[in-house]
């Protein structure tokens, strides 16, 4: 590891240290909110090693709702991905395309994930196949504006020598336009996944019977803040592994990225 990089490195650790000590300072050391309602880190912690194998109050360990939440998250981003990366590509590149599947876009883009959450629980159930329509929703939005966006973007002058060297226009599109679009579409699969984790604890939390937004929600409505911080951190955690791995897959396949 390089001299900087660890330097960087203490500096984020220092920085979660900071804030940890700031938490522990205003709630066990000068007591400035009430425990059951801000619990210090420590608590947190103990909450934490308890539902690991304590089911109580919401039917669940914390492994049995990340399984559940994560199914789900993985089902619906997987297929947003899969359709949304390519229709965005296609559209950019593509003028028929874009003429053909761009207004529509235009008009369900608008519309909150969170909106549909009622339409698809009535068409579908309280079931995965619900909560990874909505999931699904919320990540292909993204990929498909930023995979347009990126392949838009693409150097003239690259599509220019390509032709020249009498390429044809698929081809060109497959060597010059998806790899311009790279570093746009490893971005659109970020804030999709994101997007994806705020549709799941939405939905868990209006219609589910497990979940970490479930877990949360049961958990607010018996007044355990302790267990509703467990869950967001395990989101907070489960979220920046998935990004990290995003960011490591970036790195490997956009030519002249270094992070």
């Amino acid at each position: 590891m390089k001299k900087g990089n660890l330097k960087y490195k203490f500096i984020s650790c220092g920085s979660v240290a900071i804030f940890l000590f700031v938490w522990y300072l205003i709630t066990d050391g000068l007591h400035l909110f009430p425990s059951n309602t801000f619990p210090s880190p420590i608590k947190v912690f103990y909450a934490f090693i308890n539902k690991l194998t304590v089911k109580n109050p919401d039917g669940g360990t914390i492994f049995t709702h990340l399984i559940a939440s994560l199914s789900v998250v993985l089902y619906g981003y997987g297929l947003g991905i899969v359709i949304g990366i390519p229709l965005g590509l296609f559209m950019g590149w593509y003028r028929k395309a874009d003429l053909i599947v761009k207004p529509l876009f235009d008009l369900i883009r608008p519309i909150p994930p969170v909106g549909w959450i009622p339409i698809m629980i009535l068409w579908l159930g309280i079931g995965i196949t619900a909560k990874s329509a909505v999931i699904f929703i919320s990540a292909v939005t993204p990929c498909i504006i930023n995979s347009y966006t990126g392949v838009k973007q693409t150097s003239k002058v690259h599509v220019w020598v390509a032709q020249t060297f009498g390429a044809s226009n698929w081809y060109t599109f497959m060597k010059v336009g998806i790899p311009s679009a790279l570093p746009m579409v490893f971005t659109g699969l970020k804030v999709s996944l994101g997007a994806s984790w705020m549709a799941l604890v939405a939905a868990e939390m209006l219609a589910s019977t497990k979940g970490l937004g479930y877990m949360i929600q049961m958990n607010r409505m018996v007044g355990k803040a302790d267990n509703i911080i467990v869950g967001m951190i395990v989101i907070a955690i489960v979220g920046a592994v998935l990004t990290y791995i995003l960011e490591r897959l970036e790195k490997q396949f956009v030519k002249g990225r270094h992070m």
